[in-house]
């Protein structure tokens, strides 16, 4: 079946439990693609992964969420199998937040959810602060909606995020891309992510290769792997965290992103941040589990984020339509 919404296309299949349909958003590089769970009338929640990973990411956990929504979970540009920002183009965070845009203007969304896993919880963070009226609760997976950097850091990672992308278009011209047997790609993408199981990341992987004559290749623009130029401060972080009038529920995973890839400076940061949720009434829980505990072991956080959505945004909404 196909229905069109402003150029948006759904192609719906059957699955064992529910039917998913494949999300086609046109863009003016090519689409957004992704995937919708729930029925038509459902509250919107947007899904957004996180760095180097695909809407398969929420594969496992969505069918334990409550019913009431529809969840629509998209690949963001350069990941699964939307299509790759235009040559000579940095691939940066702040670009993410315009994608976010997009895809709710084209899904004629005004107000919605979003769960964001990573880096995906950043751009979920930053674009409730800049679009309070238009989220109503915020889902951060092993994320802390804002990442701030030390200031005197920025100059430096700037010039290196720029030198990378110039470095990177003299090797493309020069080298081919790598082609894997599937055997192979799963192993190099374990060996990248040492908190995937091997069922999650064949679960990533199916949105994540595409075949080519004599076995695969990895489809993400690895212009994603280059320095992220778009920086923000602590100061600035305390001038947006502020601004988000979502209610917001913060899952945190024992041996997650703090202690893979936080550094020294940024665990101060943190901690600062995660103090500011409380401080606002908002919840926060740890879980047992590592950075990808949402795709390996749904079960231990479908509970907290079901009772979230359950509570804030489902059961209001029933009531909202009784007055």
């Amino acid at each position: 079946m196909i229905q069109a919404l402003k150029g948006v296309r759904h192609l719906t299949s059957s699955t064992m439990k529910q039917a998913v349909s494949e999300l086609s958003v046109p863009v003016p590089w090519g689409e957004i693609r992704g995937k919708v769970w729930g029925p038509d009338h459902g509250h919107p929640v947007l899904c957004l992964h996180g760095w180097a990973d695909n809407c398969g990411s929420f594969n496992t956990l969505i069918p334990l969420l409550p019913k009431e929504c529809r969840f629509v979970a998209v690949d963001l540009p350069g990941h699964g199998r939307s299509s790759h920002r235009p040559p000579g183009i940095l691939s940066m965070f702040s670009s993410y937040l315009m994608d976010v845009r997009r895809v709710i203007d084209a899904l004629q969304w005004s107000r919605f959810s979003i769960i964001g896993h990573s880096m995906g919880g950043n751009i979920g963070g930053m674009f409730s602060a800049l679009y309070p009226d238009m989220v109503d609760a915020l889902v951060l997976l092993d994320s802390y909606g804002f990442l701030p950097t030390e200031t005197k850091e920025i100059p430096r990672l700037m010039r290196q995020g720029l030198d990378e992308l110039l470095q990177f278009e003299k090797k493309k011209e020069e080298k081919k891309e790598r082609v894997y047997t599937y055997e192979k790609a799963v192993e190099r993408l374990l060996a990248g992510n040492q908190s995937l199981s091997e069922q999650s990341a064949k679960i990533l992987l199916e949105r994540g290769l595409v075949e080519v004559e004599g076995g695969f290749v990895f489809s993400r623009d690895f212009r994603i792997n280059l320095k992220n130029v778009a920086r923000i401060t602590m100061e600035q972080c305390w001038e947006f965290l502020p601004r988000i009038q979502a209610s917001v529920l913060v899952i945190l995973a024992e041996n997650g992103f703090e202690k893979i890839f936080a550094e020294p400076e940024q665990k101060q940061f943190t901690s600062a941040i995660v103090q500011a949720y409380r401080d606002r009434n908002h919840t926060v829980v740890t879980v047992p589990g590592d950075h990808h505990v949402h795709l390996n072991k749904p079960e231990v956080i479908a509970p907290f984020v079901s009772d979230f959505l359950q509570t804030r945004v489902v059961s209001a909404l029933v009531q909202t339509s009784k007055l």
